[in-house]
């Protein structure tokens, strides 16, 4: 069983020690540096939580509010550990996150920037509803700007309408 829970003292150390294979490295931060990104983004509203499976800590999240055009949910950081990926607990992770998103209703839709050579992470978002805005972002043009549209049902809308790939 999957479950996002806050990071506490009884499972910093289990998070903090987490980490994507050497391939993957480049392609976000390291557990430590989400956990730190947490902190540094406390005023934009910023959350990491622990994925869990049965008790375990497996992987992290990070999300932030992001105010300014296109106001969303910015999801910062997600990683499954390693040793525990492939078992479809990212997929299981990113639908509890999305499911809490749309549970708290500030913003429709959650944006995710990922690197265009990362081709599981683009599957996984893909897979779970994400579609490719068409922005890219001057400062990351090796990154793909992808949204979730947020339904009141905590599903994805995928046909909802967008002209700019804006909320």
């Amino acid at each position: 069983m999957i479950r996002l829970t806050e990071i506490t003292e009884a499972n910093f150390f289990a998070a903090r020690a987490l980490a994507v294979a050497p391939e993957q490295r480049g392609f976000l931060d390291s557990a430590c540096g989400i956990l730190a990104r947490g902190y540094l983004y406390r005023g934009q509203n910023a959350r990491v939580w622990a994925v869990e499976a049965d008790g375990e800590v497996v992987g992290l999240a990070l999300v932030k509010d992001m105010d300014e055009e296109p106001a969303c949910y910015d999801l910062q950081q997600f990683m499954i550990d390693a040793r525990y990926q492939n078992r479809g607990y990212g997929v299981q992770a990113l639908r509890l996150i999305l499911k809490r998103l749309a549970a708290e209703g500030k913003y429709g839709c959650v944006e995710v920037c990922v690197r265009r050579d990362d081709l599981a992470a683009l599957r996984l978002y893909e897979k779970a509803g994400f579609s490719d805005t068409g922005y890219i972002d001057p400062d990351a043009p090796e990154c793909l700007n992808m949204m979730y549209r947020l339904g009141s049902d905590g599903h994805g809308r995928p046909d909802a309408p967008t002209t700019d790939g804006r909320c």
